[in-house]
C-alpha cells in the first residue's frame, strides 16, 4: 500500500482569540491602554489575556492560513505532522474549517513552549498510541525538559486498525532566536541545546524502537541535517537513518534571487536573508527513515514557495511516498 508522510511548519497557527497568559498591567489602577477590552464573566478577576515578552499573542492572519490550507490540500498526504500550532482545538478548528476535514485523526499534547506553540499530527490513517517526550531531561542538563516543545511519538495504523505501519516522531528543536546575543554566547546556547535535543532523540527512540521497527523521523530542526548539532541523532543503536529528502523533486522551480546565486539544491525548505548577506536556502524541514523503513521510500516532494518570504509560513511543506 501507498502512504505518503509530510511536514509543514504553519508559522504560528493561533487562534483569534486570546484568552491564556496573564497581562498584570491592566488591572493595576490608572493603567491606560490604546485598546478597549470588554469582559463578561461572573469572576471580573479571573480573566487572563495571552502574551509571549510582553505582547499579546494574536492570531494568524486569515490570508495565510487560507494559503497554507491551499498547500496542504493540494499536498493531499495521508500523514502529516505540523509544527507550531496552539492547541487541538485549533488543529481541530483548522482541519474542519480550512481542510474539509480532510484529516479524521488528530492528536496533539500541549508542550513546553511560552510561545505556546506546539507540534502536532493530522492523518487519514487511523491513529494508535501517542506519546509526549515533553519531560525528558539531557543527562547533562537535568533542571529542565530538555524539548522545548515536545517530540511527539505516534504509532500509524492500518485502515482496519490490524497492525501498525510505522511510528513517527515529530519535532520542532530549538530555534536560532538569540544566536546573537552576549557577542555570540547566545548562539553557544542554542547550538548546545539543540545538540542535547538531538542527542535525546537517540536515546528514547532506541529505547523504544528495536533495531527492525519501522519508524520516521521528522520535523522542523532548525538546522541542515549535515549539521554537528545533528549528528547524534543520525545513528541509532549503531545503525545509520537514511534521510529521504536529498534529492526532492519541487513543485516549482525556485523563485529567482536577485542578490546571490540562489539554492544550490532542490534539498531545502528554510531561506534566511541576513542584513547585507545574499540568502542562504537551509533543509530545516527533514524526514529521515529507519534501515527498515527506508527501502519502502518511492519519491520525496517539497512544495516550493512563489514568494521569497514564503507562502503562508516562511518554511516550505516536504513529503515522500512510502510503499508498505
Amino acid at each position: 500500500m501507498k502512504v505518503t508522510v509530510g511536514t509543514f511548519n504553519l508559522n504560528n497557527l493561533f487562534s483569534r482569540f486570546n484568552f491564556d497568559g496573564a497581562i498584570t498591567e491592566l488591572k493595576k489602577p490608572g493603567a491606560t491602554s490604546a485598546m478597549t477590552i470588554r469582559y463578561e464573566f461572573t469572576d471580573q478577576e479571573n480573566y487572563r489575556i495571552r502574551t509571549f515578552m510582553g505582547k499579546l499573542v494574536i492570531a494568524k492572519k486569515e490570508a495565510d492560513i487560507e494559503t497554507i490550507a491551499k498547500r496542504i490540500l493540494a499536498m493531499n498526504v495521508d500523514v502529516l505532522a505540523v509544527q507550531e500550532v496552539e492547541d487541538i482545538d485549533i488543529l481541530k478548528a483548522f482541519n474542519s474549517q480550512y481542510l474539509g476535514n480532510l484529516y479524521p485523526y488528530r492528536v496533539l499534547i500541549e508542550g513546553n513552549d511560552p510561545r505556546f506553540i506546539d507540534v502536532g499530527i493530522l492523518s487519514k490513517m487511523p491513529i494508535g498510541a501517542g506519546t509526549s517526550h515533553q519531560t525528558a531531561v539531557h543527562p547533562q542538563a537535568q533542571t529542565k525538559p530538555v524539548f522545548g516543545r515536545d517530540l511527539l511519538e505516534a504509532e500509524i495504523l492500518n485502515q482496519n486498525r490490524t497492525r501498525k505501519l510505522f511510528t513517527l516522531y515529530n519535532n520542532h528543536l530549538k530555534s536560532h532566536f538569540g544566536d546573537d546575543d552576549n557577542s555570540g554566547q547566545g548562539k553557544t546556547g542554542n547550538d548546545t541545546r539543540r545538540q542535547q535535543q538531538a542527542e535525546m532523540i537517540r536515546t528514547i527512540v532506541s529505547s523504544r524502537q528495536n533495531k527492525n521497527a519501522k519508524y520516521v523521523i521528522v520535523g522542523d530542526m532548525n538546522d541542515p541535517p549535515d549539521s554537528a548539532q545533528l549528528q547524534a541523532m543520525l545513528t541509532i543503536d549503531g545503525n545509520p537513518i537514511v534521510n529521504a529528502l536529498t534529492n526532492p523533486a519541487e513543485t516549482r522551480p525556485a523563485k529567482k534571487e536577485t542578490v546571490g546565486p540562489g539554492p544550490q539544491t532542490t534539498a531545502w525548505t528554510y531561506r534566511h536573508k541576513a542584513s547585507g548577506q545574499p540568502p542562504t536556502h537551509s533543509l530545516y524541514d527533514q524526514i529521515w527513515l529507519s534501515p527498515a523503513i527506508a527501502p519502502a521510500l518511492q519519491g520525496a516532494t517539497i512544495d516550493r514557495r512563489t514568494t521569497h518570504g514564503g507562502d503562508g509560513s516562511d518554511h516550505d511543506p516536504a513529503w515522500i511516498e512510502l510503499d508498505l
